[in-house]
């Protein structure tokens, strides 16, 4: 198969701004001087794909583009995808306590927002958690997982993973909510777990968002590092606005909301309930 020839030469700095303005107006992600190089290798395989070798070329295509489409591939290969089955477990353990605590007044509805899902690991987590702390009690139970990223979203619909990335997962939940793949070497999530996670594409930076909520719990991890100070003010003003009384915000270890967290008090670090 032949191999289309890629970008050539650096790109300028008026270029890279450009990319820059775009990419931050579509997504809220605000990229430093620094990142050219991450700009550069991440949109050369578009241009491959397209048999564009000049920068500017690759930037009138995305304006000209009517379908929309090469925009949405653009944001795909920017954004960044790193997860891992119940990553920063304090949260799931908090999260399971929470669950009883609901169960014992009895709460027979829960409805959760894993806000920025990647490839489906968190939200998958959250039901996992949640069921087995209820040991079998009936419950409405439905997370809404989204991601700007429709590639990840495919992954996560697909529910497919190697069985490293499933190591992460208890044996006795990994047994209970995960089977052989018949016709490749990974592990499905079971149709058990299946029904209480449901995948939608959603930009984080474009706010009011067209959920009604409320919910019982966000999790908007490992996220908002990526935005400046005005796009996480707006988007922590909107969960505040889907959160029910009472209800939980997870964010990133790594995560500081200074001077952002009007209406929430702090319960731990990077975990806060709606006042």
């Amino acid at each position: 198969m032949d191999v289309l020839p890629g970008p050539q030469g650096s790109m300028s700095r008026s270029t890279f701004g450009r990319f820059r303005a775009l990419i931050y107006r579509l997504s809220g992600i605000a990229l430093g001087e620094s990142k050219e190089g991450l700009v550069r290798s991440r949109i050369g395989k578009r241009m491959r794909t397209l048999g564009l070798r000049d920068y500017d070329d690759y930037l009138e295509h995305l304006m000209s583009d009517p379908s929309g489409d090469e925009i949405i591939h653009l944001l795909d290969v920017i954004s960044t995808n790193v997860t891992c089955f119940f990553r920063e477990e304090d949260h799931f353990r908090m999260l399971a306590d929470e669950a009883r605590r609901w169960s014992a007044a009895n709460r027979g509805r829960l409805r959760l927002w894993s806000a920025a899902c990647s490839t489906g690991e968190e939200p998958y987590s959250m039901a996992m958690t949640i069921l087995d702390a209820l040991e079998g009690r009936p419950l409405d139970l439905k997370i809404l997982a989204t991601d700007l990223s429709t590639r990840a979203l495919e992954r996560a619909r697909e529910g497919m993973y190697s069985a490293e990335r499933v190591a992460d997962v208890p044996v006795d939940l990994r047994t209970r909510y995960f089977q052989r793949d018949s016709k490749a070497p990974l592990l499905r999530v079971r149709p058990t777990l299946r029904p209480h996670v449901s995948f939608a594409r959603l930009n984080l930076a474009e706010v009011p968002f067209p959920m009604s909520g409320p919910f019982d719990a966000v999790f908007c991890r490992n996220v908002m590092i990526y935005f400046d100070a005005d796009v996480r003010r707006r988007l922590l003003k909107e969960i505040h606005r889907l959160l029910r009384p009472g209800g939980w915000l997870f964010v990133g270890h790594s995560e500081s909301l200074t001077g952002l967290t009007a209406g929430f008090k702090a319960v731990v670090a990077s975990v806060y309930v709606k006042t």
